[in-house]
């Protein structure tokens, strides 16, 4: 019964040590999957907040004093150049004008009389230069009367939608009152503020003398249905933000966009030959970034980099690594710096396809 027992004590033993030894070669030969940053043409779409003008935008203003007789449209109603839209009470006007018609007609008909005089030798060329003169302003009193008589009927100056009415029917008018604002939406401008570094990149690149593209995406969440041309750059930067302010215009033929919305202005920005890396090979520690290099002797070493843009899943890198190096994919949180490892590499392009799966 003794050597029995002793026999069962053996072959526990055994197969302990059995299942360590096992286990140990487990670990010995666990392999992090390792990778080298690609190289590559990429883009990379920013997006900016903006705020929508038309592009033609103005108050209209009484132009004279007096009542306001009538009101022939609507807030939100669509108007055309030349179309009526406010009338003035006119009778002051009209009875300047015909004051100033009648003083017309008599300086004529005294330079008529002047004329027959002068060629009679009974007055002076002076005095036939004074008639005329006389007849001159008489004319011109007219042309200003009938001037502000036309100001008593205001009209529209371009093809626009109407805003907001700020007086109503009746309404006793100043010279220079609001009465409401008329605006162009057949074509939008939209402002949009870029970084200096931005613009710096944007303005020494090789095709910055070509029209570039954007595209709107609106306050709901969609993209506008036309595309944009960036036509100017204001001529100085916010001192305060450090931005400058871009102008794209789109048209805007369904009359979509309005006066004074919002929205982001979606860019394609290029970057040519640059690193780029999966962002979960990546690592921060207070407000830098890292990721572990693997050296030849599969040494994980910490490097910094330093990151100049973000993509899904994807870092492109301003610096701190080469496409040659080989950087650690997986496991980041189970090494430490200057620890041996074993490694098992994968192809850049087949970690990039497989990005989705990687992501955590």
């Amino acid at each position: 019964m003794k050597k029995i027992n002793i026999f069962i004590v053996l072959s526990v033993l055994f197969i302990y040590t059995s299942c360590e030894t096992k286990k140990e070669v487990k670990e010995e030969i666990v392999a992090f999957i390792v990778t080298n940053p690609i190289k590559k043409d990429t883009s990379l779409t920013k997006d900016y907040v903006s705020q929508i003008h038309s592009i033609r935008h103005i108050e209209l203003r009484a132009l004279e004093k007096g009542y306001l007789k009538n009101i022939s449209v609507d807030e939100g109603q669509y108007v055309r150049k030349g179309q009526a839209m406010f009338q003035i009470m006119p009778n002051i006007y009209q009875a300047e004008l015909q004051k100033a018609r009648a003083e017309s007609h008599t300086a004529e008909i005294e330079l008529e009389n002047t004329q027959l005089l002068a060629d009679g030798n009974v007055v002076s060329k002076n005095e036939l230069a004074l008639a005329k003169a006389t007849l001159d302003k008489a004319n011109a009193e007219v042309t200003l009367a009938k001037t502000h008589l036309g100001f008593t009927r205001i009209k529209a100056p371009f093809n626009g939608i109407i805003d907001h009415l700020e007086v109503r029917e009746g309404s006793l008018l100043d010279e220079g009152e609001l009465l409401t604002t008329l605006s162009d939406n057949s074509k939008m401008w939209v402002y949009f503020n870029v970084p200096e570094a931005e613009y710096l990149d944007y303005i020494t690149s090789a095709d910055k003398d070509s029209k570039k593209e954007v595209s709107l995406l609106m306050a709901n969440n969609k993209t506008f249905n036309q595309k944009g041309i960036v036509e100017t750059i204001e001529g100085e930067f916010n001192s305060e933000t450090g931005n400058i302010a871009f102008r794209a215009t789109f048209p805007n033929p369904d009359k979509i966009l309005r006066h004074g919305e919002t929205g982001s202005i979606l860019m394609t920005v290029p970057f040519k030959d640059v690193i780029i890396i999966p962002q979960k090979a990546t690592f921060q520690i207070l407000d830098k970034t890292y990721v572990f290099v693997v050296d030849k002797n599969n040494v994980v070493k910490q490097h910094e980099i330093i990151i100049g843009a973000e993509l899904p899943h994807l870092f492109i890198i301003e610096k701190g690594l080469t496409e040659e190096d080989t950087i650690l994919l997986e496991g980041i949180r189970m090494v430490k710096n200057n620890e041996k490892i074993h490694t098992k590499f994968l192809e850049p392009t087949k970690v990039m396809s497989e990005l989705d799966l990687y992501a955590e």
